[in-house]
Parts: structure tokens; sequence; C-alpha cells
């Protein structure tokens, strides 16, 4: 095994957090909370995982209030779920105890389909607009918010943090991307306002920066938080890469302790993160609404654009952010093959997080160590995303084909 290698299997430290490799397994959300309750589903996923020897697996989109939702199926992190989360992080700790157990915060804003709104009469973001995820379940509009339901979005966000630390999550990582609440006030394509919070790129961050420095007062100095950070919308009007640089340097002046450098939107472009095969036919497919099914039919060309796969599709862009920040880096984007893991240790970055290898083979680690020569075998396909709203969430289709041969 190479030096770089070696490294990737080595004990790290994340922040002031130990890790005994530097494999973390990225947030996405896998379609496995039904109403929202952290159960068995969630569960059993995360164990694989962690079974397979990675460092770290992270629950991906836990919302910090139930109205942050995409839809009424996720996750929401409030003292209602707090015997489940304690579960849950504990019956991970029995797998590996040397495992470490993140979360990700996350908000919708006003990109939602979610008809169980508990505060809200309609879903509110930065500014008034089309909730287009909204259309065809009824929720055509979204809403402003006031300075008053800014300043309540952060308390949720410190009451979220301090929930998850004391049920046992050891990191956070707060998700500042993808056209999701926070994403949707740094980005002029959806900020639009006049007020303290919109405008210049110091006023559409003041809110992100808020957030984060209420995590922190939440869960305390030593605690890492990771941001997950859009480095271009991928849209006209949007996030470019020259104010994406200004962003990270802002979190990183904010005490952030690591960065996750991704690009693309899940309102506008969703597969310039993804790549690979586009996500409508596989949608289609397994979309029960019929109004959604015929959008998805009409506009999902449009709306899944398609880059062709390759790997380290984000390196050289995520190594301009980090010559910028003294903070911890993750890197993300097409590093399935162990030669692409041994090329991102090579630049230098902390660490990697791993989302569709490991869905594929939630024993990657342990395979890799093993076996010099492994091969992943991931092909992209994406099928495993289009589940997401499927009864069991997601899976690899292709293990599934190769269980049957």
């Amino acid at each position: 095994m190479s030096e770089y290698l070696d490294r990737a299997f080595s004990p790290a430290t994340l922040g002031k957090l130990p890790l005994k490799n530097r494999i973390l397994k990225a947030a996405t959300y896998e379609g496995k909370t039904p109403d929202g309750v952290p159960g068995d589903l969630l569960l059993d996923f995360h164990k694989g995982i962690v079974a397979g020897g990675t460092a770290m697996t992270t629950i991906g989109y836990c919302t910090t209030e139930a109205d942050g939702r995409i839809n009424d199926q996720m996750l929401w992190i409030d003292e209602v779920h707090r015997p489940q989360l304690t579960r849950l992080t504990r019956e991970l700790k029995k797998v590996d105890p040397a495992v470490r157990i993140s979360g990700q915060m996350a908000h919708c804003g006003n990109f939602s389909k979610n008809r169980k709104l508990q505060r809200l009469q309609r879903p509110l973001g930065p500014s008034r607009q089309i909730n287009m995820i909204g259309l065809p379940s009824g929720m055509p509009f979204a809403g402003a918010m006031t300075v008053k339901d800014i300043d309540y979005l952060v308390k949720t966000y410190h009451d979220a943090a301090k929930l998850m630390r004391e049920v046992g999550f050891e990191a956070i990582e707060i998700h500042f991307s993808h056209g999701y609440g926070l994403s949707q006030f740094i980005s002029p394509r959806t900020n639009h306002r006049t007020d303290a919070y919109g405008g210049s790129l110091a006023n559409r961050m003041r809110l992100p920066l808020r957030a984060l420095a209420a995590v922190r007062d939440a869960v305390g100095a030593d605690f890492p938080i990771l941001g997950k950070m859009g480095m271009t919308d991928g849209i006209k009007g949007g996030l470019g890469f020259d104010e994406a640089q200004q962003v990270a340097v802002m979190l990183d002046s904010a005490g952030i302790d690591a960065l996750i450098c991704s690009a693309g939107t899940s309102s506008f472009n969703p597969m310039l993160y993804f790549r690979g095969a586009t996500l409508d036919k596989g949608m289609i497919e397994v979309e029960k609404n019929p109004i959604t099914r015929l959008g998805l039919k009409m506009m999902g060309p449009k709306l899944f654009r398609h880059y062709p796969y390759e790997e380290l599709y984000f390196l050289e862009d995520a190594k301009r952010v980090r010559d910028q920040v003294t903070c911890q880096m993750v890197y993300i984007g097409g590093c399935t093959e162990l030669d692409s893991l041994e090329a991102v240790m090579r630049e230098g970055f902390d660490f990697v997080q791993l989302g569709r290898p490991l869905i594929k083979d939630p024993n990657y680690v342990h395979n890799a160590m093993a076996d010099p020569n492994y091969r992943n075998g991931c092909s992209h396909c994406n099928r495993c995303a289009t589940l997401i709203e499927a009864p069991g969430g997601i899976h690899c289709v292709e293990n599934e084909g190769s269980a049957a041969s």
C-alpha cells in the first residue's frame, strides 16, 4: 500500500475528535425515517456502514424543526425523538465503539412539499417565490421570512445542536449548500431581500453565520462542526465560484472546523453534484403523484441536466478553496476507486466523504485495506438516489443484480 493510501486508512483527528481513519460517510438522505421517526430502518442501514470500517457515519438531513422538512417522512430533531436518537447512537457504538457519529443539520427553507406543517402556513425562505416542488401537492407559494422568523430559525439551530450532542452525536455538519434554507440566503438567485439579510455577500451570509454561531454556542468549543458549502449553484444569477471562495473564508474565520466543497442545487441543478445518469427516469418510475409524474416527464430533461461522470470532478475547484482557508478540508465528489483516494490524500485533503461507493459496498474500508487491487464498481447509475421516497428507502440496485446472478 502506498504512503498516501496508508494515510487514508490511518488514524487522524477531526478538530479535537480522534478518528480511526480518514474515511467518512457522506450525509445523504436515505428515505429510512418513516413518519420522521429514526427507527430500525435507519439504524440497520448505518450499522452496515459502521461494521464496514468507516471512521465516521453521518445521519443525513436532520432538520432543525418539523417545518424544515422537504417531505413529511424526514427526521426532525426534537425532544419527541430523544429516545430513538439515543438508541440510534448507542446501538451504533455497540457495533464499533471506535466509530464516530455525526448528524447533518438542515432546513428546507422555501423548498418543500411537506403538507404536515406544524408552525407555518406555508414554507418560508429569504424571499417570496413559486414553490416548484410544492406545486403538485397544492403548495404553490413560498413566503419571505420576517426578522422574527429568522431569529426563530437561528434558535432552532441552537436547540437542535444541543439535543444532538446530548443524545450522543460527536460532530455536526451544517448544510450551507444545495439550495436548501441557508443556501437560499447565500445565493443571489433566491435572496432578493433589501434589509440586513440581503444584497451584499456580507448581508447574505448574516443568517448562515448566525446559525453557525448558535450551533457553536450549543455544543462548545471542542465539538467539531463541519460545513457543506457550495462552490457554485451552476445556474444563471446564482452563487459563483469567486463569491464561494469568500463564503469559505467567512466560515473559516467564524471558527468552522472543516469544510466540504460541493456544488449545484436540488431545486435548479442537482446533477451538478450527482454526475452520471440523470435522475428523472428513475423518479418517474417510483412517483405516485400523477401530477408530479407528468411534471417530471415534461421538465425532467431541463431540470436534470446531463453531466458525464468522471472521477474527482470537484478536485480542482476544491483545491482552490483549500488554498484560501486554514480549517481542515473534507473532499467529496467522485472519489470511488483507490487511485482517486490516493490522489486526494496526495493533494493534502484531511478526509474524504463517500456516498454512493458506501451504498454500493458498505465494507469499502475493510475490503480496500485488505486488497490493493480493490475495485468498488459503482457505475453511478444513480438509481439509489431515485429511491428516497420508495418503500424502504435507498439501496444499490446493482447489488440486487449481482445477488440474482
